[in-house]
């Protein structure tokens, strides 16, 4: 006589009656955590987008359509931070993917006290909290008595108000915010630098290949999935990175050359308590960095060399 054949099914499955509505009970913490913390206020958001409210319990919301929006277009302030949000993209590329690139692979070949040295001097940023660095950057760059600024004058040079010209205070902001994101860059492009197959290396060496045509030919496309992805979060986050530095260091100015949509957005709702032109300012970047990173996966999918 065979024996019967035994359950498979675990606990969960036994109370529920379903096995494949246990998979779904071990994502329902994340997915509550999600709709909670982020598409609920999402939907407030373009909700109160369509309002005039100042935030105020006791003040009443004012529906004025898509009034908010048109408003913001026009404002030459919003065109100012969606121009210097590009700006903010496009400078931060080289210290975001192009330089940790270039040294993670330089130095991948260091060995001893050298790599160590190498790995705390491109680390130390990444560690430092952005409230600290922006107040060691603004002794730093101080006009008057700043430490950058005194050995310029020790140099016979002008002094530069890096925070408080128009003209320096942009790249001034870009330069603190990638030079934050260097040991991060770093880090990740170094693991996937190390996790190539060494025998295509050797088998390139062997081959005659220079070692500029290995970097080119074998390096590059295994490490195209990362570069890919870094490049994504520059254009995704990268203006949003800046925001603690211009709220510490500039509050958008001087003459709002450093604002970008992030703090315009922060700086109508808790600034102006302009909700309605706070949700729609938020509306507007959602829907344009949504609209980018479908065409970035896209591009990922499609361009990414994956060693299979």
């Amino acid at each position: 006589m065979t024996n019967p054949p035994s359950s498979h099914f675990s606990p969960l499955d036994r109370l529920f009656g379903e096995p494949r509505l246990e998979p779904w009970l071990y994502l329902l913490p994340v997915v509550a955590t999600l709709v909670i913390w982020v598409y609920a206020p999402l939907l407030e958001a373009f909700q109160l987008s369509f309002y005039q409210w100042n935030m105020l319990p006791t003040a009443s919301k004012t529906y004025v359509g898509l009034d908010n929006y048109r408003r913001l277009f026009v404002l030459p302030e919003m065109q100012r931070a969606l121009w210097n949000t590009a700006i903010y993209i496009i400078g931060l590329f080289p210290m975001s993917v192009l330089i940790p690139l270039a040294v993670a692979i330089f130095t991948q070949e260091l060995k001893g006290p050298w790599r160590n040295l190498y790995r705390t001097l491109i680390f130390v940023p990444m560690i430092i909290a952005p409230v600290v660095a922006a107040i060691v950057w603004r002794w730093l760059l101080n006009e008057d008595h700043g430490l950058v600024n005194e050995m310029f004058a020790a140099l016979g040079l002008s002094r530069i108000g890096f925070l408080q010209d128009p003209d320096y205070a942009l790249a001034t902001l870009i330069w603190i915010t990638g030079w934050k994101l260097v040991g991060f860059s770093t880090l990740l492009f170094s693991a996937a630098n190390a996790g190539i197959n060494p025998s295509y290396i050797e088998a390139a060496r062997m081959d005659g290949a220079t070692p500029w045509q290995i970097i080119r030919d074998v390096r590059l496309p295994l490490l195209s999935p990362t570069i890919l992805l870094l490049s994504m979060m520059t254009i995704l986050f990268g203006a949003q990175w800046s925001f603690t530095y211009i709220n510490v260091l500039t509050q958008g100015g001087p003459l709002k050359s450093t604002t970008n949509i992030f703090y315009l957005l922060w700086d109508y709702g808790f600034g102006s308590l302009s909700v309605g032109w706070s949700s729609a300012a938020g509306m507007i970047a959602f829907a344009g960095f949504g609209a980018i990173a479908m065409l970035l996966l896209w591009l990922m999918q499609r361009r990414a060399f994956h060693d299979n």
